[in-house]
């Protein structure tokens, strides 16, 4: 793994990630490192050998989840977009085989398959943060000063 930062017009960090490395537990590195308190991932894209995502299935509340898992299957990902509050990201993702396309929650345990580049834009001024609403949902805000 390595990433770039721009800094100036605002920053912007740029991650690019080898085969074998894990996707989100990178995206959570870089955050950690590079001190990326809130943002949002503008983009991201490439291949994925291992995929974990989770969906929901009902309508009613509590939602019952899903964790699909592929292992060694290779997996183009389309997309990558959510927001980064309180160092914590919220993301979801976009891939395909060549007979299907899924979307779900990022979950731990995507492995790189050759490459993928995720881009992120870093709030400089904008302090957020999530809270449990009354079900449970964490709701995001903006922090109280």
């Amino acid at each position: 793994m390595k990433y770039f930062i721009e800094e100036g017009n605002g920053k912007k960090v740029i991650i690019r990630l080898d085969s074998g490395d894990m996707l989100l537990e990178s995206i959570e590195q870089v955050i950690a490192e590079a001190n990326i308190k809130d943002g949002v991932v503008v983009s991201g894209i490439g291949t994925l050998s291992d995929t974990r995502i989770h969906m929901v299935t009902t309508v009613s509340y509590p939602a019952v989840e899903i964790y699909p898992v592929w292992n060694d299957v290779p997996m183009e990902l389309s997309s990558i977009s959510g927001i980064i509050a309180d160092y914590m990201p919220h993301l979801h993702i976009v891939f395909s085989s060549p007979e299907k396309t899924f979307s779900g929650h990022l979950e731990h345990g995507c492995k790189t398959l050759y490459l993928c580049e995720i881009v992120i834009e870093v709030f400089e001024k904008l302090e957020l943060q999530r809270r449990k609403n009354s079900k449970g949902i964490m709701e995001l805000e903006k922090a109280a000063i």
